[in-house]
């Protein structure tokens, strides 16, 4: 949903690699490739063979000869005549083949959480995802992982539900609807990522996501913003590495019983 604004902890980074594992049609392989993106739970590489999703890999880095064990997330790219794109990551996350020492996280800010529903049993559950997880789910829309209701892996996707906007009025039929720009809307996914929000008047604030959609997403402040004010956002937003910004705008608030919280939705521009 956000995959074209997505920047965290990544370091495009080019390194020789060796990949000793198995392919999706169970033959074992030993290919060279290379990385084209480095965080702290894995990589994205480029490979001339398709992997088994779920598979674990040995990846071995030639520039050092260091080596260590991977899960491969899921494909991050259709293949072409390069290859294919992998989302790998740690099958350990203390080890390090890479030699590049990442930043330690603040608190909880760069963690991520969504709402995936299993397409087998259709159970719906809110889910810790790690940086190659969340990118391998933009990339595809499907993840694989272990249904507790299922007892076995099974493919998992955004939850199949439309968020809807309180207090917004039935969308209307026919041409009204086509004219009705108040009640406008995009599927939403309840996707929890950090945020960094800035406003025109120098002030700056990070927060989290409560869900996302192509056209924006929703988040909680103390702060007092007016309808229709431009902002500038970082979603998601790493304090450790680079956040492009985007031109937005608040399009809705909602406060929040009992606190002086609101909840503003933000429309990319």
């Amino acid at each position: 949903m956000v995959a074209q604004k997505r920047r965290s902890d990544r370091l495009r980074l080019t390194i020789p690699l060796r990949v000793h594992g198995t392919d999706s049609a169970g033959a074992k392989i030993k290919a060279d490739g290379r990385t084209l993106v480095l965080n702290r739970h894995g990589a994205r590489i480029q490979l001339g063979e398709n992997l088994a999703v779920g598979s674990l890999v040995r990846i071995v880095n030639l520039t050092n000869n260091r080596e260590a064990e991977f899960r491969v997330v899921g494909p991050t790219a259709p293949p072409s005549e390069k290859g294919g794109e992998w989302g790998v990551e740690y099958s350990h996350p203390k080890e390090d083949i890479w030699g590049i020492r990442f930043p330690p996280i603040e608190g909880d800010i760069a963690e991520a959480a969504a709402l995936l529903e299993c397409h087998a049993c259709h159970t719906a559950v809110m889910l810790r995802l790690s940086l190659v997880e969340v990118e391998v789910l933009e990339a595809t829309g499907i993840l694989n992982r272990m249904c507790e209701n299922c007892d076995r892996k099974t493919s998992w996707g955004y939850a199949e539900k439309q968020l809807a906007v309180e207090g917004a009025k039935p969308a209307p039929s026919g041409k009204a609807a086509a004219s009705g720009s108040d009640l406008r809307r995009h599927r939403r996914v309840a996707l929890q990522m950090p945020v960094r929000v800035r406003d025109y008047q120098g002030g700056v604030e990070v927060s989290k996501s409560d869900n996302v959609s192509k056209g924006g997403f929703s988040f909680v402040s103390e702060k007092n913003y007016a309808i229709g004010a431009g902002v500038m956002v970082a979603c998601p937003y790493s304090p450790t590495g680079e956040s492009p910004e985007v031109h937005a705008r608040i399009v809705r608030q909602r406060t929040i019983a009992g606190t002086n919280r609101k909840v503003y939705g933000v429309s990319y521009d």
